[in-house]
């Protein structure tokens, strides 16, 4: 079986190109702002990524740079100020932050209303009650992968792969609001291999490097690659690429898969945020 790879690149592309005919129609910029605490990298490399996106469709980006030191205070603070910018449409704060401060706490100082990445308490209870115009940026791409490629999913066994707060716990509900049956696999589930093996369409969100080999999925499966590990700034994917490939007839390519359709679904929620704004 020819394996056909699924190009986040080009998919990111198509919906940037929409968003921005909309940014265009606002009455005012809208400010996308990325926090980054400390001297990552990869986190960085992240921010400039979305830097560029955002830019590219007419959304003003500031990316405000912190001290590894800051105390949780001094960026709550910090946060509490950004909220009160005109024309505000999104904030988020660059993961994981030091050790040293309370990432609860900060994530819960942005504005619900601005939290375009969903991981405050508020936002996230919103979006699981369905009553939040705002999702889970990687979720919604995970579930915008699938639908390009026109399955008919009435009838497939779902399984999803780790149940976290970024992609497994937030895929899951996505996918079964659409009266969809999934199965979830955790560090508790007795029977993941057997769920893994009889799945038409697997989610990965585990953040464990190749753990998926091509003795573990069946022929013809449709594997979304959500999963990110990190070795000497080196991102690698759950799936071992070049065991699965000739196994699945889709998949994610790690990285230019699902990366790229999570930075376009966060430009969305800006724009979303920025559209709500505007009515009023």
């Amino acid at each position: 079986m020819q394996t056909q790879i699924i190009d986040g690149r080009k998919i990111k592309k198509d919906i940037l190109t929409e968003l921005q005919k909309e940014v265009m129609l606002l009455p005012f910029t809208p400010i996308f702002c990325d926090i980054l605490v400390g001297d990552n990298s990869v986190s960085s490399k992240y921010v400039s990524i979305k830097e560029k996106a955002a830019e590219s469709i007419g959304i003003k980006f500031r990316r405000i740079e912190f001290p590894e030191n800051i105390r949780t205070e001094e960026l709550i603070e910090e946060i509490e100020n950004l909220n009160k910018v005109p024309h505000m449409c999104g904030i988020i704060v660059q993961l994981p932050l030091p050790k040293s401060i309370d990432s609860f706490a900060v994530l819960n100082a942005i504005n619900p209303s601005l939290d375009v990445d969903c991981l405050g308490d508020l936002s996230s209870q919103k979006f699981y009650n369905d009553s939040s115009i705002l999702g889970c940026p990687t979720a919604i791409a995970c579930v915008e992968i699938i639908d390009s490629l026109n399955i008919d999913l009435s009838n497939k066994k779902i399984v999803v792969l780790g149940q976290g707060q970024l992609v497994g716990l937030p895929v899951t509900h996505l996918l079964r609001s659409r009266g969809l049956s999934v199965d979830t696999i955790d560090s508790n589930t007795l029977n993941a291999d057997e769920l893994l093996k009889n799945a038409d369409i697997i989610v990965s969100g585990i953040g464990r490097d190749k753990f998926i080999k091509g003795d573990m999925v069946k022929e013809g499966v449709v594997i979304i690659d959500a999963g990110t590990s990190e070795d000497g700034g080196t991102i690698y994917g759950d799936v071992d690429f070049d065991e699965v490939n000739n196994i699945a007839s889709y998949i994610t390519p790690s990285p230019g898969g699902v990366g790229p359709v999570t930075v376009a679904m966060l430009l969305k929620n800006v724009l979303l945020v920025a559209k709500q704004k505007s009515i009023f």
